[in-house]
């Protein structure tokens, strides 16, 4: 496990011992998050744009079958299907503001029995942060709404965890905001159209180097930088599960090593030094068009 300076330190023994005991990964996490959201803003002004604003829910708990040890903990995400845009890409569940629905759901959730109101730092937000929490409410019921219709996640079963930093989309005027939470017990995910499959990764194979690669892209016509070279080089994790590879990339890469830097002070291999896999997407990727 490599580590970097500037977050809580922690031995490899110790991560071991934590990834069989889901109390203390909890607490790890709910610790870290509100010591990284207690250094800076992490909803400012640009949170109240919703034309351009997502957000996703980074889920964790106990794998299914294929994710490892039975009840190992996983990082739980979708494949999109081919009837959307980015299709085959390893995502997190979310997407936009539906604002007459979401304001309302916001409103519930900081109930005393409600996901945000059970979250030990959700009383200090209220009173220290109030401009933040108004947005930060808003955005876990997006989040919660659009990972219910995507693969039916159950809401009343989420332990809130903490917001982590907002990532921008590359090749889209997008603006993310994360939200990490833990699922309790063995749900069994029903995908709708968007998503092909829903894809457990063990947190360990996250924080272990040799499955880290540098992706050489070859970009789809429109998508190639103003130089015109159609190809781009990128990190990714690649991981191998019982239904074949899968490439994290792009914004939920980002995303899962902005997590795994905060939560356990991991960084991936500098690219220059990973093993060059070749790629390609699609003529469809931006348009999810057949």
């Amino acid at each position: 496990m490599k580590l970097i300076s500037g977050t809580i330190p922690m031995r490899s023994s110790d991560f071991e011992r934590l990834c069989s005991d889901p109390a203390g990964m909890i607490a790890r996490i709910l610790q870290a998050l509100d010591a990284h959201a207690s250094q800076a803003a992490l909803f400012d002004a640009a949170a109240a744009d919703l034309a351009v604003t997502s957000a996703v829910l980074l889920p964790l708990g106990r794998g299914g079958s294929g994710a490892g040890s039975p009840g190992e903990i996983c990082l739980i995400l979708n494949q999109r299907s081919g009837r959307v845009r980015q299709a085959g890409d390893l995502c997190y569940p979310g997407g936009s503001v539906f604002p007459r629905f979401d304001f309302t759901c916001a409103r519930l959730l900081g109930l005393p029995l409600g996901p945000l109101g059970r979250w030990p730092q959700w009383k200090k937000w209220r009173r220290e942060r109030r401009f933040e929490s108004r947005w930060l409410a808003l955005y876990f019921a997006t989040a919660l709404r659009e990972a219910f219709e995507e693969m039916r996640l159950n809401p009343l079963r989420v332990k809130f965890l903490g917001p982590l930093p907002h990532h921008r989309l590359v090749l889209f005027r997008r603006l993310i905001f994360p939200l990490a939470v833990w699922v309790s017990g063995r749900q069994r995910f029903k995908p709708n159209w968007e998503v092909a499959r829903v894809v457990s990764i063990p947190l360990r194979r996250l924080l272990e180097p040799e499955h880290y690669i540098r992706y050489r892209l070859t970009l789809p016509a429109g998508a190639s930088p103003v130089s015109g070279d159609p190809t781009r080089e990128v990190p990714a994790f690649r991981f191998q599960s019982a239904a074949g590879p899968d490439i994290l990339w792009g914004a939920t890469y980002r995303i899962t090593m902005s997590f795994l830097r905060i939560v356990f002070g991991f960084a991936p291999p500098e690219m220059e030094r990973l093993p060059r896999i070749e790629g390609r997407l699609g003529r469809n990727y931006l348009t999810g068009e057949r």
